[in-house]
This record gives structure tokens, sequence and C-alpha cells, in this order.
């Protein structure tokens, strides 16, 4: 196990002569009419850690609100699993993201399995209703391959773990007691991907057993981040990173921890809105200290 430190974040910076697709192209996937500020803040957040191109799939419905407030991301309709098929076709696309306000319906429910399907070779964050889909349907489950990462809080990890989850919470009667770590790596190893166990304590395991802690506590606490649309933030870092080629373990690692970087920069009065825009300003920081 590691600890998450400044000391090891990779270097984001472009090369001069790289053209956009040299820096991966990010999917998110958004929900339908009235539900898409989750998955607009998810490619805002992508865009902003240097994924070269962002694209928001949404319904037709949907898509007078996003075109209304987004500028440099671009959006693309998506109605039905065929138009899905469509658009995973161009090999530029190096990530997807699902689940950042999906919905939780039986439409959505064969998005989410053909996305499965479609993106073997490539990276895919499974966030929020993403991971209750699979909850709900373990055969669906059974498609989560090595190249995938979720991103549960506690209740949706109980959901998707609920043995591992109950071994968690129960007292211990004789120790060592069974930890976050414990839990979150017996996890990784059961669903065969890299799994983030958000909280103040975040955990993050890969499947082979590599673990690491980042924990916003004490002078590095970030209480201001229990606001509404944070997670779908860190879905987007977690995503532009992936896209940009980083390994999930890895991009977990990083995104967690600019993540938090953004949070203490701001401070109190922060709303999920100004995370991505922290970001630049937190990457000249940690640049010019290397």
């Amino acid at each position: 196990m590691r600890l998450i430190s400044p000391d090891w974040l990779p270097n984001l910076s472009k090369a001069n002569d790289a053209h956009k697709y040299d820096h991966g192209h990010a999917v998110i996937l958004a929900g339908g009419p009235g539900k898409g500020g989750a998955a607009r803040l998810c490619a805002r957040a992508a865009l902003r850690v240097g994924a070269g191109a962002v694209t928001v799939l949404c319904e037709s419905a949907a898509l007078p609100e996003n075109a209304a407030r987004l500028d440099a991301i671009m959006l693309g309709l998506c109605d039905t699993p065929g138009d899905l098929r469509e658009r995973m076709a161009d090999p530029r696309i190096s990530a997807l993201c699902l689940g950042p306000g999906m919905g939780l319906g039986a439409a959505q429910a064969t998005l989410l399995s053909d996305a499965l399907d479609l993106s073997q070779g490539r990276s895919l964050v499974l966030d929020a209703d993403a991971i209750t889909h699979l909850a709900r349907t373990p055969d669906m489950a059974q498609k989560v391959h090595k190249a995938c990462l979720l991103t549960p809080h506690a209740g949706e990890f109980a959901r998707l773990f609920p043995k591992i989850a109950a071994r968690l919470d129960a007292p211990a009667r004789n120790g060592p007691a069974y930890s976050k770590l414990d839990a979150t790596r017996d996890a990784a190893r059961q669903i065969g991907a890299t799994v983030l166990f958000k909280g103040p304590d975040t955990v993050i395991a890969a499947p082979d057993g590599q673990t690491a802690l980042h924990a916003a506590v004490y002078d590095r606490a970030a209480p201001w981040l229990a606001t509404a649309g944070a997670g779908d933030v860190l879905a987007g870092l977690i995503c532009g990173l992936l896209a940009r080629g980083y390994a999930p373990f890895e991009a977990a690692c990083w995104a967690a921890f600019l993540h938090v970087e953004c949070g203490r920069a701001f401070g109190p009065g922060l709303t999920a809105d100004d995370l991505p825009d922290m970001l630049p300003g937190v990457l000249a920081r940690l640049t010019a200290q290397v």
C-alpha cells in the first residue's frame, strides 16, 4: 500500500507539436432532459485535466440544454444502442464515462451493457447510476473488464459488494480488524477492475492487489468537497486521464489527489462548478514545485 502524494504525480504538460487527438478523446454519456448537469461537470473536468477532445452524448430531447451550456465540449446524439455503437466505431475514442445523471431505466441498462461490450480495449469509468445498474444485474457485472474503473461511495459499494461491505461494517471480534483497504482490495479482485472507494479516506485498489490511500485529513482536509456534483467532477478527472493514456490505477490515484487540491485551493463556499476551473492554477503550482 502506498500513500498518494505529489512526489510521484505525472507531468501533464503537452508536446509543442501535438494534435488534440494525441491526448485522447473522452466520451461522457449524459442523462435525459433536465438531468445533464452531472455529465456536463464530468465533461468539463475531463477537458481541464488535458483530454484533447471531449464529447457529451445525449438524447435528442436533451440536446438544446446541453448546447446552451457547453462550448469547447462537443455534442452527439445517443437515442438508441445503435447510436452508441456507431459512435464507438470511432477509433479516436480512448475513454468513456457512464453513470453521472444517467438514469436507472431499462433503456439506460441496455446502453450500459452495450458500452461494456463495445469498450473492450478502451478505458471505461463506471460511476453513480452505472454502479447501481451493475448491482441490480449480476450478469451485467460479469462484463466488467480490467480497463474499467468503478468509483463507488459507501452506499454504492454496499449495493455492489454486499458481503464485503457487511464484513467491513461488522464489529471486530478479534484482530487484525478488516479495514477499508482490505475491503477495496477484495472488491477489485472480485469485480476484476480498479475500484476507487470514495470518502475522506479514499482507497484505490487494482485487481492485481496494488492499493493506495489518499487521506484528506488534518492539513489536507477538504470538507467543502461534501457538495452535490463533486463526485461527477472526480469521475471526469479520471476519464480525462484515462483518455490521455494513463492506466486505471494511476489515473484514479492522480485524480483523487488533484480533486482534493482543487477543493483546498477554493476553500469555503465551494460548489462543484468551481472545481474544474481551479485545476489550471493547481497544475501550475504543482509543476513549479517539480
